[in-house]
Formats: C-alpha cells, structure tokens, sequence
C-alpha cells in the first residue's frame, strides 16, 4: 500500500482511538536517522556522550520549559537512540518542572489557559529543538538528525513503569546485545 508520496505507508503502532494528550506515563524511543552513531559510545558498560549526545541531553531536559504538562522521568542517550518517560501531568507544572502558580492555587492577575500538548507534539518539539543544537554543533543545518517517526508504549501500571524505567537505566550495559547496535546488524 502507498501512501500520498508514493512512498510505501508505514504502519502504527499507535493505539486506536487512544488520545495521547491524556494524563499518565509514555516510553518513547527516538533513533537517529540511519541509526548512525552520533551521541557517543559505550564503555565499560557506560554511555560515554560527546558533544552532540550533551546537547541532545540538555534539550530533553528543557522539555517542560516548552511544555507545560509535561514531566520528565528516566531517560538515557545511546549512541544511536534514545529511551525516556515522558508523564502528562494533570495540571501544568511550570517552566523549572515545579507546580506552577496555577497547579499550586495562585492566581495570576490574568488567567493564562495551559495548552495541554500530546505526546507526538512534543516528541516534535524535542526532535526539531535538539535537530537544531547537534547540527549547530556540526556546522551544518541541512543534515538529518532523527529517524522519521518514534517509537512509544502507554504504561498502564506501576510495575510496567517499574519495568520501563530498569530497562532504560540498564540499557547501556546491554548495548553489545542490543539489537541498535550495529555490530549486531548482518
């Protein structure tokens, strides 16, 4: 089947008639465009990051500048790929990722409606600020940065986000069998 571009459609693995603004945790992974190796490089069971997987970190981090519902849990930058958990939070939390006025029951002197962002938007945002920071570095703003597309799972329980979160922190560690490293690719 093809899509619109004649390119063939990819398939979702998104779920149907589920809204990915809605409050609650999502795993996301985010692979770098031909899976190259650009972040760094494992050592001794250790994602060492350079210059460009630094930049990638500190533009996660700022991600609940941008979005205020947004919190940020485990995340990880691997040679090629990222891991986090993004949270939707019910009530905004504010540039620095405390409770805003708002969520703490200040009132401005003028109420400011929170634009409640999904998770593909600020996957985007992420993709499209941290693009921006490694190509400056490289001294280029035409090169691609990410693959088209993410991955991502709702976490539906506390152990599933138990689970998530030992896989992210334990995925350096793993990176000799991990299916994204291409000294495993044939």
């Amino acid at each position: 089947m093809e899509g619109r571009s004649g390119w063939p459609r990819r398939r979702s693995s998104r779920l149907r008639e589920f809204d990915y603004a809605t409050p609650g945790a999502y795993f996301i992974t985010v692979c770098t465009h031909n899976r190259d190796a650009l972040f760094g490089r494992i050592v001794a069971d250790r994602m060492v990051r350079n210059r460009l997987g630094e930049a990638v970190a500190a533009c996660w981090a700022d991600l609940p500048k941008h979005y205020e519902h947004a919190v940020l849990d485990v995340f990880v930058v691997m040679p090629n790929h990222v891991h986090g958990i993004v949270t939707l939070s019910d009530a905004p939390t504010g540039a620095a990722g405390a409770p805003s006025t708002v969520a703490a029951g200040l009132r401005p002197a003028r109420p400011i409606p929170a634009r409640r962002h999904g998770l593909s938007e600020i996957v985007r945002g992420f993709k499209t600020f941290s693009a921006r920071r490694v190509n400056a570095i490289r001294g280029s703003s035409r090169l691609p940065v990410w693959q088209r597309g993410f991955y991502d799972r709702v976490i539906r329980r506390e152990e599933e986000l138990r689970q998530v979160r030992e896989y992210i922190v334990n995925n350096p560690p793993r990176w000799a069998g991990d299916a994204d490293n291409p000294r495993n690719w044939r």
